[in-house]
């Protein structure tokens, strides 16, 4: 409400309506600031109204009053569209304001959802790591082996994905697997059953052996003495014939007695030669060990004495003279103990194998060469046509087999070829004779290494391998047996 200056005539400015005017539009220009627009008005109306008491103070002339009141007029409609226009654009901020307040809380709400879920999940990942199942301690097989060994029943259609599908088909493969083998386990249970009774009625009938063959001894001793051979004579005389057998000669007999008794091999053995022979020899080498010791200790302390006497200086030695190779025959380097070691050979496959000998095999010992040898009863002396050169590789018997015997030949390196017996490699593994390499396996970057290896050596690959297992007795007679075979079958 605004009371009239002159008559005191109250105005309703809210009921009145608001002119436009230009002097407002140019004060309220478009971009303008209410406070400054307040401002100005406040100012013009402090003006006026100034002005109209000085009018009523100074006793000026009241003609202008009308205009001052015009203008005080207008400054309060401007300040109440200036208010107004202040209002709206407030309320639109607020209205603004609002919306984004709801906004705002609309995402911190979203955001605080988000959260929790996150959590949720954590929790839920957590768990699931930690937790421990009731399967965790068995050993499954990997997802590989599973497709490639478990059944269809089993397997079924398992898609990538399924991870618990397909853990617990695993599980039914294991539990397959499991069932399967309890089932094996007792079939082998019972199988274990049968044999130990077996193995125990064979030990009971082994216990109650000796009394049988005792009686059975004692029944056909009437019909032994009657022919007059008895079988325990004949294998007593081959026992006490391998005493007298050298070493390496008693070795090869025993392991091819072992493997004909332990294997029921198809071979014959039997010793020829000399008893007497063997018995002089064996009191030779007994009264030349006897005087090679005496006459060791002589020469120690001769040279004990000769050292002292020449105060430190090196005494030269003559090397030993070499014999000749027309020579060696005639001072018994090729002399053989009296006493061979005959094996008979027979084929494993026929239905009487007493009926089809294979082979004889001969062999023999040379005394001062230690060397075996061994030939095939009933040959032409022709090495060419013989079996034992083809046995093994670079094993032609052709050379002497260790490094002693070749000093003691000298420089006649090559074997008698006049005799019928060879000094192969694999005898003198079977004897237990081991021969090193001349060169040592380990030195390959010396100049020579490769050829003297290459000479020496080459039997390694062939022997070294294979002779000296458990089974070497068993490997010859079957590579006897498959030469002279496959000779049978060219002829």
């Amino acid at each position: 409400m605004v009371e009239d200056i002159e008559g005191g005539m109250e105005v309703d400015l809210d009921t009145q309506p608001f002119p436009v005017y230009g002097r407002l539009e140019h004060r309220n220009p478009p971009g303008g600031s209410h406070v400054e627009l307040l401002r100005e008005c406040k100012a013009s109306i402090e003006d006026i109204v100034a002005k109209i008491l000085a009018v009523k103070r100074d006793g000026i002339p009241k003609s202008q009053l009308p205009e001052l009141v015009t203008q005080i007029f207008l400054q309060f409609i401007t300040l109440r569209q200036v208010n107004r226009s202040v209002l709206l654009e407030e309320d639109s901020v607020s209205a603004e304001t609002e919306c984004a307040k709801a906004s705002m809380e609309f995402a911190s709400l979203q955001l605080h959802n988000l959260m929790y879920e996150k959590n949720c999940y954590m929790k839920a990942i957590k768990a699931s790591n930690n937790f421990k199942s009731e399967y965790s301690d068995i050993e499954l097989v990997s997802e590989e082996e599973f497709f490639c060994n478990a059944p269809e029943h089993v397997k079924g259609f398992v898609a990538s994905n399924e991870g618990h599908s397909l853990m617990l088909k695993r599980l039914n493969f294991e539990l397959f697997q499991r069932k399967e083998l309890s089932k094996l386990h007792k079939q082998l249970e019972q199988h274990k059953k049968r044999l130990l009774q077996t193995v125990a009625d064979q030990k009971k009938f082994s216990l109650s052996l000796p009394s049988h063959v005792k009686s059975l001894k004692k029944a056909c001793s009437p019909v032994q003495n009657r022919l007059g051979t008895l079988h325990s004579k004949k294998l007593k005389q081959q026992l006490q014939s391998a005493e007298l057998l050298p070493p390496p000669l008693y070795l090869v007999f025993s392991q091819l007695m072992a493997q004909k008794v332990a294997f029921e091999e198809n071979i014959d053995l039997e010793i020829v030669g000399s008893v007497k022979d063997a018995q002089t020899v064996i009191h030779q080498q007994a009264n030349m060990a006897s005087g090679i010791s005496s006459d060791h200790e002589s020469t120690r302390i001769e040279d004990d004495v000769t050292d002292e006497e020449v105060d430190g200086q090196r005494r030269w030695k003559h090397p030993r003279k070499i014999p000749a190779k027309e020579n060696l025959e005639r001072e018994g380097y090729y002399q053989v103990h009296p006493l061979k070691v005959i094996l008979h050979l027979y084929d494993d496959e026929a239905s009487d194998p007493k009926s089809v000998k294979l082979a004889s095999l001969k062999f023999e010992y040379m005394l001062k060469l230690k060397v075996v040898c061994v030939g095939t009863e009933g040959s032409k002396d022709e090495p060419e046509d013989d079996i034992l050169p083809k046995l093994f590789p670079d094993d032609t018997g052709h050379e002497l087999p260790h490094q002693s015997a070749k000093v003691a030949v000298g420089d006649n390196l090559k074997f008698d070829m006049n005799t019928s017996s060879r000094p192969y490699k694999w005898a003198q593994h079977l004897a237990g004779i081991h021969i090193l390499p001349e060169v040592p396996p380990l030195l390959k970057d010396h100049e020579y290494a490769n050829e003297e290896m290459n000479k020496s050596g080459s039997v390694a690959p062939g022997l070294s391998q294979q002779h000296r297992q458990e089974n070497r007795v068993e490997l010859i007679l079957q590579r006897i047996r498959c030469r002279k075979k496959a000779q049978l079958a060219l002829v």
